[in-house]
């Protein structure tokens, strides 16, 4: 039997009361290109050590082939991963039987902003979406159904840290 989300995080949430520094966690991913001169292909290592490395490619409207997840699908894969994964988590929490999730994001982008054809045209995303279809066991009271979708946005790290971003610094080293 599978352990609960509760008694998973029991030892935690004691952890991070005594000491709210073990608390602080960091993730890493990189980026490592195969051959440095292809401008179109690269390929990411979403954890250090886990042996999985996820072909990037650009995307076609940017004049790349688009033939490998871009980092537009990465970012939207990002939140669609962290919503499903908070959603099944506080639906374990409050006993609630999912029968039925998906998660899907659909970014917009204006790439003028990108290529720099007009300077008013942002470079980023001009909109998210977060569509989230789930069943759960019938008779799950409604109510309950509205505490699992309101907790589980509220602890998606992911869309938390769109929606209030911390600063980004970029730091470039030349090799010799």
């Amino acid at each position: 039997m599978k352990p609960s989300v509760q008694e998973s995080q029991a030892p935690l949430r004691r952890l991070y009361r005594e000491s709210p520094v073990a608390a602080l966690v960091v993730d890493h991913a990189r980026a490592v290109g195969v051959d440095p001169s292809d401008p179109f292909h690269s390929r990411v290592e979403p954890m250090d050590g886990c042996d999985v490395a996820v072909p990037v490619g650009v995307h076609g409207a940017l004049g790349g082939p688009h033939d490998a997840p871009t980092p537009g699908d990465l970012l939207c894969a990002a939140l669609a991963a962290c919503q499903d994964s908070s959603i099944r988590m506080v639906a374990n929490l409050l006993g609630i039987t999912l029968t039925a999730l998906e998660v899907r994001v659909t970014g917009t982008v204006d790439v003028r902003g990108t290529l720099a054809m007009q300077a008013d045209v942002p470079v980023g995303f001009q909109t998210l979406v977060c569509e989230v279809s789930l069943a759960a066991l019938e008779g799950t009271p409604a109510e309950l159904l509205d505490r699992l979708c309101a907790a589980s946005e509220r602890c998606c790290v992911v869309q938390q840290t769109l929606r209030q971003p911390p600063p980004v610094q970029t730091r470039f080293t030349f090799a010799q």
